[in-house]
């Protein structure tokens, strides 16, 4: 019998996952499943990676940035080089849009906007010149990121930045987004295939079920609909304009949003740490999607919410979106208390293993259904950082020591049963082992 891994150990085999993983410049999710460079990914691995090797988590960041748009985008993907990959290249031909970099091939959407959290992390670990330095480095292109959110993905000027496709959040099949889409949003030959029960087409072109469990993932109808979204937003060249007249989906995403108040913060950091300026345009609106962020509330649910872009309807379906606005931290103090009773509710998030991706009383709650039911690290580390901002010191260390605790048992998986605490997804993921790396030195750090 093996013997047991200590958690020094273990600190050493995420590590392991991580120079796996790493191909140079940038670290992969997976190395199977997700061969290319992610955006939210790589935020988050860098996160960990600045604990042992602080130049190799600015270049992971650098990397990343080496695929931003010239208008200011910074893509979910930045695609790997070489003719094993010319087919994923090919499916989105960033080149179509005038913006997109000359040097690599990118996907033409964005992802959760981690980089300002990613980037001060890092910078904490550097002596003040050091950090005065990297900020300096990287500040333009932050500024422009979130120039490039509100002036292409706020156009009535709301406050709240509104999302075109469901990779887009980072919470693929998350229900508020699957219930728009089943409700309205289906194209009428894919319900043709759904109704002549012949999908099972579109799982000889999928790369995920190769890897992964079918019952894991999307079904084929659903995976069908975010390539025809995705193929429409080719068609339109990636402009939002276009996108816009006639659009699958266009929704004010409240994970999305909770982040963007928390990076559009850290921004502010980084600049007054440089002695640098904010435009007042954009200060003005960053206030406002702090302020309507309360715009999500459900009084009579008691419960934040997406909303849609278009009708301002907010999308009712449970998810641990409902949790996100203690990272964005900009919320009362009483709403926050009742955000950590949904949390600590075992019919809500309260699982064995928390935190679920979907409350366990959900009618879409499965438990080893990608974004429909696991416990993911990342989500958990935003949680925890929110309740530490708060005051809530008892339950984020209580979470963390869960947290720990579970991929300690069942390993540096994608994501987790939050009711038994099996693994589930892939094996060796990265931001698994980053995020271990991270929660174990602040809880050193502790004690």
């Amino acid at each position: 019998m093996a013997k047991p891994q200590t958690p020094t150990d273990f600190i050493q085999e995420a590590k392991r996952v991580l120079q796996e993983n790493d191909r140079g410049t940038h670290t992969v999710p997976s190395g199977h499943l997700y061969p290319h460079q992610w955006f939210w990914d790589s935020c988050f691995i860098s996160i960990g990676q600045r604990h042992y090797d602080i130049d190799r988590a600015q270049t992971e960041i650098l990397s990343l940035l080496s695929g931003q748009w010239s208008n200011g985008m910074v893509p979910n993907i930045v695609f790997e080089n070489g003719i094993s990959y010319q087919r994923d290249r090919d499916l989105w031909q960033s080149k179509i849009n005038p913006f997109s970099p000359d040097h690599v091939s990118t996907s033409g959407i964005t992802q959760p906007p981690m980089l300002a959290e990613a980037i001060v992390r890092i910078g904490d670990k550097l002596p003040l010149g050091e950090r005065r330095t990297w900020y300096k480095m990287v500040y333009p292109s932050l500024l422009r990121y979130h120039q490039w959110l509100y002036n292409d993905r706020d156009p009535h000027q709301e406050g709240l930045i509104l999302l075109i496709h469901p990779w887009e959040t980072g919470l693929d099949n998350t229900p508020p987004w699957m219930g728009a889409m089943h409700d309205h949003l289906m194209p009428w030959w894919i319900r043709g295939i759904e109704r002549l029960h012949i999908d099972w087409i579109e799982s000889l072109l999928r790369r995920d079920t190769r890897y992964v469990p079918a019952y894991q993932r999307l079904s084929n109808i659903e995976a069908l609909v975010f390539f025809d979204t995705q193929r429409r937003l080719k068609r339109k060249a990636y402009n939002i304009d276009k996108i816009l007249d006639h659009s699958l989906f266009a929704i004010e995403d409240l994970v999305f949003n909770s982040i963007f108040i928390r990076a559009n913060e850290l921004l502010r950091h980084v600049a007054k740490s440089i002695r640098e300026e904010l435009p007042e345009d954009l200060l003005k609106k960053m206030k406002k999607t702090t302020e309507t962020l309360e715009d999500l509330w459900d009084p009579y649910a008691g419960e934040y919410y997406s909303r849609d872009f278009v009708t301002h309807h907010l999308l009712q379906e449970p998810s641990i979106a409902a949790l996100m606005p203690l990272y964005a931290g900009c919320i009362s103090k009483e709403r926050a208390g009742h955000l950590v009773s949904m949390l600590e509710n075992h019919h809500i998030f309260g699982t064995p293993f928390p935190v679920p991706s979907v409350p366990a009383n959900s009618a879409w709650f499965s438990p080893k259904t990608y974004w429909q039911g696991p416990t993911w690290i990342n989500t958990n580390w935003l949680i925890i950082d929110g309740l530490r901002r708060y005051g809530y010191d008892t339950q984020a260390e209580t979470l963390t020591a869960k947290t720990l605790q579970l991929v300690e048992t069942s390993g540096l998986s994608e994501y987790f049963d939050p009711m038994t605490g099996e693994p589930a997804g892939i094996d060796n993921f990265s931001w698994t082992a980053a995020l271990y790396i991270d929660l174990k030195s602040g809880q050193k750090k502790k004690s």
